[in-house]
């Protein structure tokens, strides 16, 4: 949100700097991101003064050029070359003198050097109003009144004011602040002074003659709605005041009766909108919603369908404005309009956000009315409205207000107490004290006893509902950093489970990008398209865009979608991770499962020169998980071979009682079409949730290293093609249970050369004794009953 400092002030008495209040807004919650200076007009109009043209003759050599004497208030005159056809002797002018530099509407600044110009000197440049950023004209040079005083400034002349401009980050809970009235309240009770707002005594109806009856039929939706028809205006530029008030905060001048609304909606928080009169079918307003489907052409030429839940400005034919959000195209302000109805409403902000999101329409309007506005500065801002368009446009005020308000928005009663207050604060900071920070806020004390208050809060302040939320008020306004740091401090033991869940994933983490992995984070909503099953997805009910309309199911996807945006930037060689959750509906309860996610794809290494750059496989990944699960201390599981809907082949490794720790294998072609991706990519999804389980009920053992040493026997042996190496290991481990420290497998082989449905592994075993060195005896033992058991339950063949 923008803020003008020198529009801020006039709303407070203060002589603070900017800085100051840059400093006090971000201590009371209102964070200023950014102050910057601001210019009315580029250039601030440095270095051009008022000057009085003494002479003005046609110039020797050129038929268009005259040779003038000009008068700047300085010890000479200076002779200057000007081109402009209205340039005479007595007039009063805008000189830019030599080494200004100027700031024309349209092309870079220019520095006025002394120069010759068809051979006569030129010592500066007689102004136009677009070459100095006062207008658009460019027929001639500016003409000043006879009044002016030479050697004037131009900047005083023309009353320029330099504004500082406060960016503020503005929360959604603060919609009271969404004005330059709001923040002043802020600082007003801060600061312990009084605020000061725009007078609207002096309104008036001057007659009755263009009333235009109103009818609202979602009362549900427009709870409050007042209007009032001015007639006799005259649309045309906005005077350079408004203009450049509205220049400051980067709101674009329209005209006239526009640019007021939004100095309304700006000031005072309150969004209004004007309408052609004469453009009201009927001669009557009608606040409703109609029929799912109807065309409506909004103000940018789009035509939309509009729901059925919309609410809309209407009149005896049809709409002319989404309510709260985007105006149409037929009823707007137009330069011939003479009579406008002007209407100031309290506008329902779930219906006005639901309407905003589903036809894309982000306003300033829709911005506040979705917040929530003050219901009851509805017709203090109409009034404040019709002053204004009366001094900027005239007209009177041809109607009564018509204020429809069935139902008025009650404050919010709120009880609290002076204990609760001293003891979430940390400090007694006394009671007057409390008191006066909650009148400055406009929170009214209707009763008051030795224990606490009883409050009302105005329904503006739609986040303070509660004790807690009066407390808070109280603090910021008192100041965070009046709180002193106590010397004691007091904490509660935490029985959470170790290691916790953030010392898991720090050690994973480390192990991965140890290994060359980049960490990634993804948006957790993502595309309906992506799932398997909109039965069990968990939807939206009010999605952003139909691209993000569900919770995530899988962390497939968003890898995939980053894989695919780095691929398209000629980065090949990826390997990421990411932590995330899935959400899943199921028995009619929300779930969500944490997961981690590994993704690799591209080349395992780059190319060096005395090596080629070898393609990723399944077995990269599986070495990888098979790393990541020993890290941890995972090492009973068991392997199946899987094919899922997500992967086109690969291994599920399960723990006891068919708990899944991962899935991991090559993502199938449809998969990667979905997310864009051309090329093979390795994915591994872990079940972090029990992943983290299995490590808390890991008992950490520690033991000496043996003194004594390892033994390496091989064995190659003739097995069916469908028995795994998974299998044959526990086999093994079984039948050895104490010196057995290893099992891998070396070779594989699998041809023409062995017999049908046979295939070949070549096993390595390690055997060690903690208490002495093994014998040939005791090892040859231990084979041969390794050899049996290999036979006798995989079927096994010894090759010798």
């Amino acid at each position: 949100m923008k803020i003008s400092y020198n529009w801020l002030k006039e709303f407070i008495q203060t002589d603070k700097s900017p800085e100051d209040i840059s400093q006090i807004l971000t201590g009371i919650g209102l964070e200023v991101e950014s102050l910057e200076k601001v210019q009315a007009v580029p250039g601030g109009l440095e270095g051009l003064v008022i000057g009085y043209v003494k002479e003005a003759q046609q110039h020797p050599n050129a038929d268009r050029l005259r040779v003038t004497k000009v008068d700047v208030g300085g010890a000479e005159d200076l002779q200057i070359v000007c081109g402009a056809p209205n340039v005479a002797t007595g007039q009063k002018v805008v000189v830019a003198t030599v080494g200004t530099t100027v700031h024309p509407n349209q092309g870079e600044p220019f520095k006025i050097n002394k120069s010759k110009i068809r051979g006569e000197v030129s010592e500066g440049m007689i102004c136009a109003e677009d070459e100095i950023g006062l207008g658009e004209s460019h027929a001639g040079i500016m003409v000043l009144d006879a009044d002016a005083e030479v050697g004037t400034p131009a900047k005083t002349y023309f009353k320029l004011n330099d504004d500082y401009l406060l960016e503020i980050g503005l929360t959604p809970n603060r919609a009271d602040a969404a004005s330059h009235l709001g923040t002043a309240r802020d600082i007003a009770a801060f600061l312990k002074i009084e605020i000061s707002k725009p007078d609207v005594s002096a309104f008036k109806v001057d007659n009755t003659s263009r009333t235009i009856p109103v009818t609202v039929e979602a009362e549900a939706a427009c709870p409050r709605y007042a209007s009032l028809t001015i007639s006799g205006v005259t649309v045309q530029d906005s005077p350079q005041w408004l203009k450049e008030r509205l220049a400051v905060i980067g709101v674009r001048s329209i005209n006239n009766i526009v640019d007021v609304t939004n100095y309304v909606l700006h000031e005072l928080g309150q969004p209004l909108h004007a309408f052609d009169a004469d453009a009201i079918a009927g001669n009557q307003v009608l606040v409703k919603t109609y029929a799912e489907g109807t065309a409506f052409v909004t103000l940018d030429d789009a035509e939309r369908k509009l729901s059925a839940d919309d609410l809309m400005i209407g009149n005896a034919e049809g709409p002319m404005c989404i309510a709260g959000v985007f105006g149409g195209a037929g009823s707007g302000v137009k330069d011939s309009t003479t009579d406008v109805f002007l209407e100031s409403a309290y506008f329902n902000p779930v219906s006005v956000r639901k309407t905003s999101k589903r036809h894309g329409l982000k306003t300033d309007a829709s911005f506040r009315f979705e917040r929530g506005v003050d219901p009851d500065i509805t017709v203090y801002a109409l009034k404040r409205a019709a002053l204004l368009i009366q001094e900027v446009a005239g007209g009177v005020v041809s109607s009564e207000i018509s204020d429809i308000y069935p139902s008025p928005v009650q404050p919010f009663s709120v009880e609290v107490t002076y204990r609760n207050i001293d003891r979430l604060i940390g400090k007694a900071i006394g009671q007057d004290t409390i008191k006066a920070i909650i009148k400055a806020l406009d929170i009214e004390i209707i009763n008051e006893s030795a224990e606490g208050l009883s409050l009302l809060v105005p329904p503006y302040r739609v986040d303070v509902t509660r004790e807690v939320d009066v407390i808070e008020e109280v603090l910021r306004i008192y100041g965070y950093n009046n709180i002193e740091i106590p010397t004691q401090i007091r904490a509660s033991l935490n029985n959470s489970a170790r290691p916790e869940k953030d010392t898991v994933q720090n050690a994973i983490a480390d192990l991965l990008s140890s290994n060359g992995f980049n960490e990634i984070l993804s948006n957790s909503l993502t595309s309906s398209s992506y799932a398997d099953s909109l039965d069990n997805a968990v939807k939206l009910l009010n999605p952003l865009s139909s691209d993000l309309d569900i919770m995530r199911q899988t962390l497939l996807y968003s890898g995939l979608e980053a894989v695919a945006y780095n691929q398209n930037r000629r980065q090949a060689d990826l390997k990421f991770y990411e932590f995330g959750k899935a959400y899943f509906y199921e028995d009619g309860k929300y779930t969500e499962t944490q997961r981690l996610a590994v993704f690799v794809t591209g080349a395992s290494a780059q190319e060096q020169w005395n090596q080629k750059a070898s393609p990723v496989s399944f077995y990269h990944l599986k070495a990888l998980v098979d790393g990541l699960l020993s890290r941890l201390g995972i090492t009973d599981y068991t392997t199946d071979e899987i094919n899922t809907s997500e992967l086109s082949y690969g291994l599920q490794y399960n723990f006891r009682g068919g708990k899944t720790l991962v899935k991991f294998g090559s993502v199938l072609p449809a998969a990667l079409k979905k997310a864009g991706v051309e090329k093979e990519v390795f994915y591994a999804d872990f079940n972090f949730d029990t992943l983290l389980n299995l490590v808390r009920k890991n008992k950490v053992v520690y033991k000496e290293i043996s003194k004594f040493p390892s033994v390496r026997r091989d064995l190659s042996m003739l097995v069916d093609t469908q028995v795994t190496f998974g299998q044959l290991k526990q086999i093994a481990l079984k039948t050895e249970r104490k010196l057995l420290t290893d099992v891998n497998v070396f070779d594989i082989y699998q041809g023409d050369k062995l017999p049908a449905g046979k295939k070949s592994y070549a096993l390595s075993f390690m055997l060690q004794d903690e208490e002495k060195t093994l014998t040939d005896k005791a090892i040859d033992a231990i084979m041969q009953k390794l050899i049996y058991n290999f036979g006798k339950e995989a079927g096994a063949e010894i090759r010798k």
